[in-house]
């Protein structure tokens, strides 16, 4: 991700919306994203990240 974040895009938490640039609160925003698809897909990738987290703390933990 070499872009200027406040350019590219960003998935707001509160609204459900996908918004390009700094345009809400940064407690509310996920991103950033380099397209407006990806940023459509952030609640998929947020859950895929915690599964993959989970997993490896409970094999951390054997």
């Amino acid at each position: 991700m070499s872009e200027d974040p406040s350019t590219q895009y960003w998935y707001n938490m509160k609204t459900g919306e996908v918004e390009k640039g700094y345009v809400s609160s940064v407690v509310d925003r996920v991103g950033p994203f380099e397209t407006h698809e990806e940023a459509e897909h952030a609640l998929e990738k947020l859950r895929a990240n915690s599964a993959k987290w989970a997993e490896d703390d409970a094999s951390d933990n054997k």
